[in-house]
């Protein structure tokens, strides 16, 4: 797999301890053995994406197996999409494509985030996989680089995902539904407003091929899981004060996923144009 320097877009050599390129631009390997390729210029904030907090909280919540139906749906669907390497941009604390690889170890899987805190994360869980501090704005490899992109409940970047993607590849795209954790909105919000969500998008340079929607219960019995579940949903954000006191009685969730699985093939360019 070669990696590109974020900063000039020279091939990467790996070192005894760091990656490096011929113009002098060097990344240090962490500890945990992940790579931090995000530079200044690309960052939004001092520390962007999920905080150590969320990132802990998430772990903590999917180590539960509440979420395994989605590992099991997940792992059906990259089967189909042949043993080349797989590409998990937004890839969080590692979760998904940890399992991806247990089930799936002829798979050369890599994870992009742009949070350090769930790259180190990442990289503790599954020593084996790459992991890498990157933005999906500008993904660091070269173009057709992999046989599967995939994105779970992250910003889609159609333009670079299909760059990196060979032109026989698939992309895979994991929506939350608009009933998704519906029990979990009951208790934080007042009322609950119904917007439109297009679960089905419109991609540029893809076709979608198939979609499925997965919809399953599950229960939590604790009011820790049942906080570790909102730090791992956009809801973190938006709670008010009144719905933090009302989940914080909460000791026990009774509550429905509903996932939407999108596969993608990449649409030649030339085509494109021509139906315009």
């Amino acid at each position: 797999m070669r990696i590109l320097c974020p900063v000039c877009g020279e091939v990467l050599k790996l070192g005894e301890r760091q990656w490096y390129c011929v113009k002098g631009h060097s990344f240090d390997v962490a500890r945990q053995g992940y790579v931090n390729l995000l530079t200044v210029n690309q960052k939004h904030s001092k520390n962007p994406g999920d905080t150590r907090q969320m990132v802990a909280a998430r772990k903590e919540f999917l180590d539960g197996g509440y979420y395994e139906p989605i590992v099991q749906m997940l792992v059906k669907w990259l089967r189909a999409t042949g043993s080349g390497p797989l590409l998990d941009v937004g890839c969080g604390e590692g979760y998904y494509l940890a399992k991806v690889s247990q089930a799936l170890p002829e798979k050369q899987c890599v994870g992009v985030d742009i949070s350090k805190e769930a790259v180190r994360y990442a990289a503790v869980r599954n020593p084996k996989g790459l992991w890498l501090t990157a933005t999906a704005a500008q993904l660091p490899f070269p173009d057709n680089s992999f046989s599967c992109v995939l994105c779970m409940f992250a910003m889609t970047v159609p333009e670079e995902f299909r760059r990196v993607l060979c032109s026989d590849g698939a992309f895979l795209q994991v929506l939350a539904g608009p009933d998704h954790l519906m029990g979990l909105k009951n208790i934080i919000y007042p009322e609950i407003l119904h917007k439109e969500k297009n679960i089905h998008p419109q991609l540029p340079g893809f076709t979608r091929i198939q979609s499925q929607t997965l919809e399953f219960s599950f229960r939590v019995n604790s009011n820790r899981q049942v906080q570790n579940l909102l730090a791992m949903t956009p809801h973190y954000w938006r709670i008010t004060k009144e719905g933090a006191q009302r989940l914080a009685q909460t000791q026990t969730l009774q509550d429905t996923a509903q996932v939407i699985f999108n596969l993608y093939t990449p649409t030649d360019l030339h085509e494109e144009r021509d139906m315009v």
